[in-house]
């Protein structure tokens, strides 16, 4: 197929992510609890998640009809040979929407296949409406029209830190991620779990956040935000160091002037200054 212009598509996705924003800010008006599907531990979805993705799905299907979807609530056509997939979460950080809590946006990434790399992040924080984006070619990312940029901050004790907690995962794993958040609320400016893996990813590439790490994501939480990271000026990589933070379930992102300094305390295997 013949390569799309990249910060077109990027402009029509912005289109189509702030219509599913919208929808989500309306719901969030008449919400209530009864109206919640537990789908694990610590996991919900609601008929809002769906509706969103209805509206996502079916704009992007007419945009790009050729690509795949990766999509959380399963909607769209799943083609793993397609050049393109739009990996997409319609609602990330459900159990903040559920509880009136921000934030809370939504995802949405255009994945090449052949490259293995992503060419459009999108990522609509619903609560502030707000946009992020980048497309690949763009000299930087952008924040409603304006550039953003990574921070400058060169160590972890002038650095704000964002995680998540580590669930129903080794109880090995789980102690790590509370020693780590113990670590930078001693030595940082502090640790802060937002509940929206995507969110905490922006926040990074703006400069509001300094690092962020977690594990046991899926695609939809990191494919967007970890590439408007890296059009920022950021260092993004998997717990092993590599590429493949996008389907590897682990990220690091950070400015990189922290980047030795956080990447080498939250993949090893123990916290033990925290002792």
């Amino acid at each position: 197929m013949k390569q799309p212009d990249w910060e077109t598509l990027c402009r029509r996705v912005r289109d189509i992510a702030r219509e599913a924003a919208a929808y989500i800010a309306a719901e969030r008006q008449r919400f209530t609890a009864d109206k919640i599907e537990t789908k694990g531990t610590f996991n919900f979805v609601s008929y809002v998640d769906k509706g969103a993705e209805r509206i996502i799905v079916e704009a992007l299907g007419a945009l790009l009809p050729e690509a795949g979807f990766v999509a959380e609530e399963g909607g769209g056509r799943t083609d793993a040979e397609a050049d393109y997939q739009w990996i997409i979460d319609p609602l990330d950080g459900t159990t903040n929407f559920v509880h009136g809590l921000p934030p809370y946006a939504v995802s949405i990434a255009l994945w090449d296949t052949r490259a293995r790399e992503t060419v459009v992040g999108v990522v609509h924080e619903v609560t502030l409406d707000e946009c992020f984006y980048s497309w690949k070619g763009a000299e930087a990312a952008y924040l409603n029209g304006q550039p953003i940029r990574v921070s400058d901050v060169a160590r972890v004790d002038d650095a704000l830190v964002l995680t998540g907690l580590a669930y129903g995962l080794d109880p090995a794993v789980v102690r790590h991620f509370e020693q780590s958040f113990a670590y930078f609320n001693r030595h940082s400016h502090g640790s802060r779990r937002l509940g929206s893996a995507a969110t905490d990813l922006v926040y990074v590439a703006a400069g509001r956040g300094d690092a962020f790490y977690h594990i046991n994501l899926s695609p939809w939480d990191v494919a967007a935000g970890a590439f408007i990271v890296r059009q920022a000026g950021g260092r993004v990589a998997d717990f092993q160091g590599g590429e493949d933070y996008t389907f590897g379930r682990s990220v690091v992102a950070t400015a990189p002037g922290v980047w030795d300094e956080v990447f080498g305390l939250v993949a090893g295997e123990t916290f033990n200054e925290c002792e």
